[in-house]
């Protein structure tokens, strides 16, 4: 925020969400800290590329005023998302009781009077980005770590460690078969130890090379 005498003006920074082919607009607020009618205007490197409503007004004593400044549709993205557009609002005491039909470009002529001028930069961000899907099957907020696959790819962890334990079925003494003494159903036990030879189908996801 910049505090002159005048007027304070929020916010310094004119920040665009850049599209292609999509008029954007900015808001600017400015605020009259004095007693006094004052007068304004709002100026630009590049006029023909912004339209500014209202690009002159008055703001009563002690209220304040939005001002709308809205870039219109781009064909073309800057290189590196830079701006060197600038804009530049100037602000003077006017007479009480003056209305927007009474400024005058004369009266923001620094040899005529006292006048004060805040200089704002505009800033292209990028837009915001819906948020990405869930895979169905993933759990919301959970980073699996990963493990190397003889092919390159890379399988999550969460699908190796489901099988680090035996089943309890599985443990205790095993006879010449490799069945648990103790276990009345020999079939569930051999079912049991061939899940656990049976390699691990999991969906596999390309990550870039590190």
């Amino acid at each position: 925020m910049s505090s002159g005498e005048l007027l304070n003006v929020e916010p310094l920074e004119m920040k665009f969400p850049f599209e292609l082919k999509k008029q954007i607009s900015c808001s600017l607020q400015v605020s009259n800290k004095t007693e006094n009618y004052v007068a304004f205007k709002v100026k630009t490197t590049n006029p023909k590329k912004y339209c500014v409503r209202p690009n002159t007004g008055i703001v009563l004593p002690r209220s304040t005023c939005d001002i709308v400044v809205t870039m219109q549709a781009q064909k073309e993205a800057p290189a590196d998302m830079q701006c060197k557009d600038k804009f530049l609002l100037q602000s003077v005491v006017a007479s009480a009781g003056a209305t927007a039909k009474d400024i005058t470009a004369e009266m923001f002529n620094k040899e005529q009077g006292q006048v004060e001028e805040c200089k704002l930069k505009v800033v292209y961000v990028a837009p915001p980005q819906p948020p990405s899907p869930v895979a169905e099957g993933s759990e919301e907020g959970f980073s699996p770590r990963t493990i190397g696959m003889e092919n390159g790819s890379e399988v999550s962890r969460m699908f190796v460690d489901s099988h680090d334990k035996l089943p309890e079925i599985l443990l205790g003494n095993l006879n010449s078969s490799g069945i648990p003494l103790h276990c009345p159903n020999s079939n569930l036990a051999l079912n049991a130890l061939d899940d656990m030879a049976s390699p691990i189908s999991a969906p596999v996801t390309d990550y870039p090379e590190q």
